[in-house]
């Protein structure tokens, strides 16, 4: 069963620790059952891959350059904090009932993240 985090994909999140702390960036993806997030352009990392073909429909192949590729790693999610849109500082997450759904809600100054 997959748990409910606080941050969502398109949410921007500051980085407490690791080596891009104080770093903020957009959540590209989130892997719920690891607990972890894809941070866009945070916690890069090289990954040495082969030339492969790549199938396509029209029955010819397409190669797949190989070489040194940089991609985003995962980071655990209790390692990022939130960004409030309203004040702009990196914060926990609240929640509060309004009009029959819950809303995210910035601990700091109390302002709903969810627009």
């Amino acid at each position: 069963m997959a748990t409910k985090l606080k941050i969502r994909k398109g949410d921007s999140v500051q980085v407490l620790t690791g080596k891009d702390a104080g770093k903020r960036g957009t959540v590209l993806r989130v892997v719920p059952d690891e607990r972890r997030l894809v941070v866009e352009k945070l916690n890069m990392v090289k990954r040495h891959t082969k030339p492969r073909p790549a199938p396509r429909k029209s029955g010819s192949q397409q190669i797949i350059p190989g070489g040194v590729l940089e991609r985003e790693a995962p980071l655990q999610i209790s390692n990022v904090a939130l960004v409030c849109p309203a004040c702009g500082r990196p914060t926990r997450v609240g929640y509060r009932l309004a009009d029959d759904h819950k809303v995210r809600v910035c601990h700091k100054c109390g302002k709903d993240v969810d627009r």
